[in-house]
């Protein structure tokens, strides 16, 4: 049954999130390791954030994108995770129809906007290793500043694209979503209207957030790899290959998870859907919760500058505190 598209006032106002039904018996538990990578989101994503502001030799493109990254990672879960804390901690959560449409518009513009982040940053390192002399006249910190206006810009017009879409729908019911944030495909199946078109968008917006950052990260690491395998010496292709490793873990990650999710078939009977939507639910928690604790334990544990700035830092803390009790 379909209705004309924004003619009816909507059926639901409001919109329950079920979360993991299936480990009501171990809440408390799942409760509290979730609190822990939560906090340990925020303290990394700041602290990378922090030592970038504070220390000098952290000037340059590469850390001015990776804190950029570690703002996403910081909205991204701080838009999902208070949601998923109510419902691991009671089971469930009640929401109004809006703040579901809006944390999904939210969360579209924040993904959109990490994959177009996460191409730039490999063509930051294909500059650095396959075009060093020009790479400081290409990646001006005018040309980087503009890079991420724009594409906050286009994250922006996506979820406002989707937004629009979203509020010409009649929304009849039921009223429970089987996730634990409001995703595409729950929210359309608590739609009547005709969301053909709706589907054809999003596929069509999909593979242009997605593909496109995709092919240049690619083509950025073919370009990168026949590079490093043209230098004479181990220790020259090491120190080479080590400069992208992390960035090639956390595209990895970021990819993998988000791939296998929206192009994991959902549609099926009785035991097969609820092991499709439960492992659909899992690897949400990796990209929403998992990758942002990921991402700055990668680029700090692997990197000698984030180890010296962070350890400079420490050292000035403790000589301030030591120099406040010593008066």
């Amino acid at each position: 049954m379909s209705f004309p598209q924004g003619t009816l006032p909507n059926n639901i106002t409001t919109i329950v999130l079920l979360g993991f039904p299936d480990v009501h018996s171990f809440n408390f538990l799942f409760f509290s390791l979730l609190i822990i990578l939560y906090f340990g989101t925020i303290f990394g994503n700041l602290l990378i954030m922090s030592l970038y502001l504070m220390s000098k030799n952290l000037q340059s493109p590469m850390y001015f994108f990776i804190t950029q990254l570690s703002l996403y990672d910081l909205l991204v879960t701080t838009d999902v995770v208070p949601t998923l804390l109510h419902t691991a901690l009671y089971g469930e959560l009640t929401v109004s129809l809006i703040y579901c449409i809006l944390q999904l518009c939210f969360f579209v513009m924040l993904e959109s906007s990490e994959c177009f982040l996460l191409s730039l940053m490999s063509y930051d390192r294909y500059l650095a290793i396959c075009n060093p002399l020009r790479y400081h006249s290409i990646m001006s910190h005018k040309f980087c500043v503009t890079s991420v206006t724009i594409i906050w810009f286009m994250g922006f017009i996506m979820s406002l694209t989707d937004l629009f879409a979203i509020q010409n729908l009649y929304f009849c019911g039921p009223h429970a979503i089987d996730h634990f944030y409001c995703d595409f495909e729950p929210i359309l199946k608590l739609s009547c209207s005709d969301t053909s078109i709706f589907h054809y968008q999003v596929l069509i917006l999909g593979s242009f957030v997605i593909m496109i950052p995709f092919i240049v990260i690619v083509m950025s690491y073919v370009c990168i790899g026949i590079t490093i395998l043209k230098i004479p010496s181990n220790t020259g292709r090491y120190k080479a290959f080590s400069t992208c490793s992390s960035h090639l873990i956390v595209v990895s990650l970021f990819y993998g998870t988000l791939s296998i999710v929206y192009m994991f078939p959902t549609k099926g009977q009785s035991l097969l859907l609820r092991q499709s939507l439960l492992l659909s639910k899992v690897l949400s928690l990796m990209y929403t919760v998992v990758t942002p604790l990921l991402n700055p334990i990668i680029y700090t544990l692997r990197n000698k500058d984030f180890k010296e700035a962070f350890q400079k830092v420490k050292y000035v803390i403790k000589e301030s505190i030591h120099n406040v009790f010593s008066v």
